[in-house]
């Protein structure tokens, strides 16, 4: 493989699905609640070609949207483009009509990602995370830097902003479990992997746009037990761990089903 197909390997882009509340006032259990997902999980794109012509050709089509008739009286096009100045692909909130078109557009790419769940446990969050939103973040950030190291010489991981999780000192704090973990994992092995974060506005990075697609299309199968999206681009989701639930591995080979479906914790 040549040191410029390495370079694309090189580049990882995070996204995430779902929310990382557990209580409303009065610490109350809200998980499954009022819009509060079940389960939170965290995404990791690689692409496996150059990564300007993938961002223009997503640029592209956001503005074919804005720009179409067909959509021109959409509530969801409407608002992106009111508030931020332009339309950009939100998986969560997009048109079925919309939604087909980019997974379309996923599957000509030469891209995988990989996938961290973690189901709201109310024990787990107090007594592992101390009841801090960031540190349920920097666990699941472990578990998917950690089968990267000592892969390649260096990663940048760019990164979808996220309030407090993402602030470089909890990034920092989710690479340390992971080295601690891949040295427990691989006492033999050399970790000697050089990792940079860049912590980017989802609007300002197109390649954000995949890894929400595709966390997306996994998010749907915990919290709805709907899988048609997730088994349309399933060679690209290359592995899915449930890491509270005996970090259960889920691949194209062995794939998530609808009896993957949780359920809201009960008090």
């Amino acid at each position: 493989m040549s040191k410029k197909k390495l370079l694309f390997k090189e580049h990882k882009f995070f996204d995430e699905a779902g929310d990382t509340a557990f209580y409303a006032k009065g610490r109350v259990p809200i998980i499954g609640k009022n819009g509060v997902s079940n389960v939170f999980l965290l995404g990791m794109a690689t692409f496996n070609e150059p990564l300007q012509p993938i961002r223009d050709e997503v640029i592209r089509l956001q503005q074919e949207i804005q720009a179409s008739p067909y959509y021109r009286n959409v509530s969801s096009v409407i608002k992106r483009v009111q508030k931020k100045g332009k339309y950009f692909f939100h998986a969560k909130d997009d048109l079925p009509e919309i939604k087909k078109e980019f997974f379309d557009f996923i599957k000509t790419i030469d891209c995988s990602i990989q996938v961290a769940v973690g189901r709201k446990s109310i024990e787990i969050f107090e007594n592992e995370h101390n009841r801090k939103e960031a540190a349920f973040y920097a666990d699941l950030l472990s578990h998917l830097i950690e089968h990267e190291l000592g892969k390649h010489p260096r990663m940048v991981l760019n990164i979808a902003e996220r309030t407090n999780s993402t602030a470089i000192n909890n990034l920092k704090i989710g690479l340390q479990k992971a080295e601690e973990q891949f040295e427990e994992k691989y006492p033999k092995k050399e970790n000697n992997t050089k990792v940079s974060f860049t912590v980017h506005k989802f609007i300002d990075e197109p390649l954000l746009v995949v890894a929400d697609y595709l966390c997306w299309a996994v998010q749907r199968v915990f919290e709805k037990g709907e899988t048609r999206y997730y088994d349309y681009v399933i060679n690209q989701i290359e592995w899915v761990i449930d890491i509270y639930d005996e970090e259960r591995e889920y691949t194209p080979k062995n794939p998530l089903t609808e009896k993957n479906k949780v359920s809201p914790q009960t008090p």
